[in-house]
């Protein structure tokens, strides 16, 4: 049973990355859905909603591709965990905003955990582990 616990870490890392991916994807390929969410200070930000968009869906694709590759785990788990604060904040206690924490406390156990046993982090450290020193 402990080798099944083994699997846990990378199981949430996939999973969390593949919705990165959609979510990236789909702002990307559809950005007209998602310019009427982005906050008004974002947008100002940025010089408009679209261009807001536009980063966010890139940042997520490219962290997203990241996570699952398992490169840099701790750093890019905590980068997309704020970002989902950011979100989540934004739309507060309804169903997306409660949806949005939970993968935002999801996304954090990624970085409190580390690399797992899939992450190439892990394998190229035992890589590295392995060479015999002169």
């Amino acid at each position: 049973m402990n080798r099944l616990k083994s699997y846990a870490p990378v199981l949430v890392r996939v999973a969390l990355s593949l919705v990165f991916l959609w979510f990236g994807y789909n702002q990307l390929a559809h950005p007209d859905m998602w310019i009427k969410i982005v906050p008004a200070w974002a947008g100002g930000i940025f010089g408009s909603a679209a261009i807001v968009v536009t980063i966010n869906g890139w940042f997520e694709i490219v962290a997203g591709l990241l996570l699952i590759a398992g490169i840099q785990v701790r750093i890019v788990s905590l980068l997309l965990g704020l970002h989902l604060i950011s979100i989540a904040s934004g739309f507060g206690l309804s169903a997306i905003g409660i949806r949005d924490w939970g993968l935002c406390l999801a996304t954090f156990s990624i970085f409190l955990n580390g690399p797992d046993i899939w992450s190439l982090d892990s394998t190229l450290k035992n890589k590295v582990e392995e060479i015999p020193k002169l």
